[in-house]
Parts: C-alpha cells; sequence; structure tokens
C-alpha cells in the first residue's frame, strides 16, 4: 500500500543522523506521549488527534447530502471563514482541481466553490457581489463566535445580497452555518433563521479543523470524496500513534528541529506541483501560528518551483545560510504531455523531444535539490504517490501530527495563538467598539505623540 514518505538524508551535511535520533527517541516520543496522554499545554484542543477514527460513516453522509443539496441548488457557494475555517479547504480544492477550473461555467449540479471573509478588501467583495448579481448561489458560515470582523463583514453583506436576489424564506435554506453547538451570535441567528448547520468542537482549533464539517462541506461541494480524504487520514493516525523509528511525524519534527537547534530559522515549504501552492498556504498557518510563541519558533515560509526559482532561487542558493527546505515532491502526475519535436530547433529544445513534461520537472527538482544541498541548504524530502483525495488526507493528518510533536519539542503550547489577538484590540480601538473606550483614549494618544 502506498503512501506518503519522509526522507532526511539530504540534512545530514548540517545534522549527523545520531542527533536527530536522539531528538525523535527523547523530545520528540516525550511530545508524542504528551499529545496521547494529554498532558501537555493546550491540552483542551486535542480534538484533531484521534478525529479521523472518531468521525462515523454516517456523519459523512449528512455532510454530503447537504452538499448535493447545495450542489442541486447552487452554480456557485461561497464559503466565508478566515485562517483555518478557509485555508484547509481552499488547499485541498486547489490541489484536487483543474488548473483552468476558474475560467469555465458553473455546469448544473457542479458548481464552484467561491471564498469569502479571508479578507477585508472593499473591491473583493464589491466585485464578488457584482459577479453573483443574477446567479444562483449559496453560502456556507464558518466562525465559532459569528463576531470575528473579517468573516461577520463578508456574511452580512452577502446574506441582505441573498434574501434580496430570492427571498427571506428561500436564502435560509441556502445557507449553511458551521459554528459552535450552543453559543456565539451565528450559533442564534442560524437557530432563529433556520439554517442547517454543523458544530465546529470547542476541542479542535481553526488551523486543525480541515477534516472537520469547516473544510469537508466545501470540499464535499466542489465535488471530492470527503471519505477518502478521511481515509487517507485515518491511515496516518495509525502509523503515527506510537513512537517508533517508523514514525514519520516524529521523524519530521525531530529532523526540523535538529536543524533548528544548529542555526536554520527558516523552513521553506518547496512544491514542484503548481496545484499545491494553498497547500503551502495552509502549512503556513498550521506551523507560524502554533510554534512562533515566547521569541521561538521557525519562521516558515513557501514557494512554487521552478517558477519562483527565476526570482526567490538566488537568494535561497546563495543568501543567508539560516534556511533549509521541506520539498513536497509528487510521484505521478493525472495527464500525459510529451514534449514535441522541431525541425528548425531554434529553441534548442529537440534534445529533451520526446520525454514527458513531467520527467523534465523531476529533473529540474533533483537538480535544484542537489544545488541547494551544495550550497549549504538542508533538505527534507517529502514524497506524495500521487494528488488525491486519498493522499492530500495522508498529508494533512502527517503535517498536523508533526505541529504537535513539533511545538512541544520546542517548549511551547502549539494550540493557543496569544498574539493573533493584539491586532484585534488595536483595530477595535480604533473604530471605536463599544467596550474599548479606554482602549481607543489610549491609541488615539500613541498616535498624537
Amino acid at each position: 500500500m502506498k503512501k506518503i514518505q519522509v526522507n532526511i538524508k539530504h540534512i545530514l551535511n548540517t545534522v549527523n543522523e545520531e542527533s536527530v535520533r536522539t531528538i525523535q527517541k527523547g523530545a520528540a516520543a516525550a511530545g508524542l506521549e504528551k499529545l496521547n496522554k494529554g498532558t501537555g499545554e493546550g491540552n483542551d484542543f486535542l480534538g484533531w488527534l484521534d478525529l479521523p477514527s472518531r468521525t462515523p460513516a454516517h456523519h459523512l453522509d449528512e455532510i454530503q447530502a447537504v452538499a448535493d443539496e447545495l450542489r442541486n441548488s447552487c452554480d456557485y457557494v461561497v464559503s466565508i471563514g478566515i485562517g483555518g475555517s478557509y485555508l484547509g479547504a481552499k488547499a485541498v480544492i486547489e490541489a484536487l482541481s483543474n488548473s483552468f477550473d476558474a475560467y469555465t461555467p458553473a455546469l448544473p449540479n457542479n458548481p464552484k466553490v467561491l471564498f469569502a471573509g479571508q479578507n477585508i478588501g472593499e473591491d473583493y467583495l464589491y466585485e464578488l457581489q457584482e459577479f453573483l448579481k443574477d446567479k444562483r448561489f449559496g453560502i456556507i458560515v464558518i466562525s465559532k463566535s459569528g463576531t470575528t470582523i473579517e468573516p461577520a463583514i463578508a456574511f452580512r453583506l452577502l446574506k441582505e445580497q441573498l434574501e434580496a436576489q430570492v427571498g427571506k424564506e428561500k436564502a435560509s435554506k441556502l445557507i449553511v452555518a458551521i459554528t459552535d453547538a450552543k453559543r456565539g451570535a451565528l450559533r442564534q441567528l442560524a437557530t432563529e433563521e433556520g439554517y442547517k448547520t454543523f458544530v465546529i468542537d470547542d476541542n479542535v482549533g481553526g488551523r486543525f479543523s480541515v477534516l472537520t464539517p469547516v473544510g469537508l462541506l466545501p470540499i464535499a461541494v466542489a465535488g471530492f470524496d470527503i471519505k477518502k480524504l478521511v481515509e487517507g487520514a485515518l491511515e496516518l493516525q495509525h502509523d503515527t500513534e506510537k513512537a517508533s523509528d517508523d514514525n514519520i511525524s516524529e521523524l519530521y519534527a525531530a529532523a526540523r528541529n535538529a536543524l533548528y537547534q544548529a542555526g536554520k530559522k527558516i523552513e521553506i515549504l518547496v512544491n514542484y506541483n503548481p496545484k499545491l501552492h494553498y497547500f503551502g498556504e495552509w502549512w503556513k498557518q498550521l506551523y507560524g501560528e502554533s510554534e512562533g510563541k515566547d521569541h521561538k519558533g521557525i519562521y516558515p515560509a513557501a514557494v512554487d518551483f521552478s517558477t519562483d526559482l527565476h526570482s526567490m532561487g538566488q537568494w535561497i542558493q546563495d543568501g543567508e545560510r539560516t534556511i533549509f527546505e521541506t520539498v513536497l515532491s509528487v510521484d505521478s502526475v493525472k495527464h500525459t504531455k510529451v514534449i514535441p519535436s522541431d525541425e528548425a530547433n531554434l529553441d534548442g529544445l529537440n534534445y529533451i523531444a520526446g520525454k514527458r513534461v513531467d520527467e523534465v520537472n523531476k529533473m529540474a527538482e533533483l537538480g535544484t535539490r542537489i544545488a541547494h544541498v551544495d550550497g549549504g541548504v538542508p533538505n527534507i524530502r517529502i514524497t506524495i504517490p500521487e494528488l488525491s483525495e486519498k493522499y492530500l488526507g495522508q498529508l494533512i493528518y502527517f503535517f498536523e501530527k508533526a505541529c504537535g510533536i513539533s511545538g512541544y519539542i520546542l517548549g511551547v503550547n502549539p494550540f493557543n495563538q496569544p498574539g493573533v489577538e493584539d491586532y484585534k484590540r488595536n483595530m477595535f480601538a480604533l473604530l471605536e467598539k463599544p467596550g474599548y473606550e479606554e482602549a481607543t483614549k489610549a491609541i488615539q494618544a500613541k498616535l498624537g505623540e
């Protein structure tokens, strides 16, 4: 049975394997034990840990049934959320979709998933609403509280528009709320308006929520198999439950912390398949928000190769040696495209005529990895058999488990995000939100200095 694999061979010029294995058998194993026993900081947010094994088939069937209702009723479905409430779904949908899906018309029973609430862009929201005029659309609104400002603004605008276009009663059947079980503004509104709802469990943080209805419903609306996604995650849950040399989540967590201890402060997630761009965005939030605390943490960045070799490649090859790369390598692509021969050969490419484009891409990957390792950039390689629901499910769970372990190795609480609240307090004070009067005075005084 094929599964994702982790190879650390090309970090061993920087850290030796013994030091990695020492961390794996010591701090990583201890971190895994904290996860399994719930004895570490943030243990009230471990609902994701056994989520694949405790998600019953009938729950997935219910999510699929609601997705099918939206698919039958809408040409476009707007998923409203920010952070983990949108990145996971966006990552999976982009990885599995046709690269030019956005430029093709919506087909009956096969709507396109759009996103809102992930920014406060006035032009973005105006243009989205203009696009949706006279179109059949529905809404998935994702928020535990219903008061997070970015999604709340988007929902207020789109709810008003949908009700104006189809009427309040029909609109209530085209809105699905994913929110808290009992409390919060969105829960209250959903109850009053009769929206179909799914629950965000209190013990699952946003960045770990892709395998809950938060991610599964938009993914199902987009037409992808959520049962296979969860099946892949379940395989990795079982594979990473116990400490062992073969536990790839432990190995990855240990390797990146060994590199961090050796002065490699920046991790660059690299892909050679453009469909994985948003997977890098999801990964950045997962690790940045989990580890960046107490003035500690590896800085997570992401690049798309070979595209970014023509922009960031110079810095990566010859810049400050504080970086390492984690390369996502996809074994098999879905389609075949062979490079033709050309009689004039003005571009000098006849030497690769007859080769598949993917073969050239893989040689670009191999050549780049060799160059970067030779240039002092250690490389961890993660091999993915193909881009499918099953293997993306494996990859998601692998990174989530490794993130929890890695945070504990680092000595931080991987499941809180205290720094995220700072900008909100300032923004509310500047907007003169009720209850922030003293903060408003303080910040206005600071601005006047």
